[in-house]
């Protein structure tokens, strides 16, 4: 007697054969979504430039520009994303057989990619000239070290060794310039001050070069070590801030491309209107 085999049926999943992902639409998304963010900035530069005067009391406050700075950010992140978004959701390929739920998801999802993607190729357009731009100034500091010598410090260099009276002899000025901005470089390079033995060092310097009594040339010193360490400060915090914006508006970015991608996908496939009529929080 001949068993007969039993062949179980192959369970039928219903998932259709196409991707879940339609990478030419997120692709397509995000290209449209960097060239709007590129336009948006030069726009802004441009808008920066003509309410910001370098004369006090002319064109906005500087607490004003950088609020309206980083809310700039903001509106071009929104901006950008939620057509980058749309786009992607709008151009992606028709799922068969996918329920509406899971469809919703995927279309959130084409946002999301899309910005991220976005973003990512913002990243590396944004560093691939600053990068360019480091190697070849290394290069120009290489090359011509020796025939000149200019940096941030000079600026407070120049306030220590500016004599009070300009008819006093000064022996060797190019030499301790360069002495004093090596000094203060090497100091105040991760945020320290300048040591006992070398502050006593920079206040008999100045007293030589200027004609100051050493009292006074103490004062000139302490001054120009408090400016130095207040406009430090400024930079840190105005660096603080503008990250703070900066994560700010790539969140609200990422949450308008991936709401504008399914009202671009819902549009796409003709049940926008019943999603919204479906979504809990709008029956609430």
């Amino acid at each position: 007697m001949i068993d007969a085999v039993v062949v179980q049926p192959v369970a039928d999943t219903g998932e259709p054969s196409i991707a879940g992902v339609s990478w030419a639409a997120v692709a397509a998304g995000a290209i449209v979504s960097c060239a709007l963010t590129f336009v948006l900035l030069a726009f802004g530069v441009g808008l920066g430039l003509s309410v910001v005067s370098p004369w006090a009391g002319v064109g906005v406050s500087a607490t004003t520009f950088k609020i309206g700075t980083g809310l700039y950010l903001i509106v071009i992140a929104m901006l950008s994303s939620s057509i980058g978004g749309y786009l992607a959701g709008r151009l992606r390929s028709r799922w068969i057989g996918v329920h509406s739920d899971e469809v919703y998801f995927r279309d959130t999802a084409h946002g999301f990619i899309a910005w991220a993607f976005a973003t990512v190729i913002g990243a590396v357009l944004l560093a691939t000239p600053a990068s360019s731009m480091i190697g070849g100034g290394a290069t120009a500091i290489g090359q011509t070290a020796a025939a000149s010598q200019t940096g941030p410090m000079d600026g407070y260099v120049d306030a220590l060794l500016r004599p009070d009276t300009p008819s006093v002899a000064q022996t060797n000025p190019g030499e301790s310039r360069s002495e004093m901005l090596r000094l203060f470089t090497a100091n105040f390079r991760n945020g320290g001050e300048l040591k006992p033995n070398d502050r006593d060092y920079v206040s008999k310097v100045v007293a030589a070069r200027t004609g100051l009594n050493q009292p006074d040339a103490d004062k000139r010193v302490s001054e120009v070590v408090s400016r130095i360490k207040a406009d430090t400060d400024a930079a840190r915090k105005a660096a603080a801030q503008l990250a703070f914006w900066l994560t700010a508006s790539l969140l609200l970015g990422a949450f308008c491309a991936s709401l504008a991608a399914t009202e671009g996908g819902g549009l796409r496939d003709g049940t926008w209107g019943s999603r919204i009529r479906r979504s809990p929080a709008l029956r609430t």
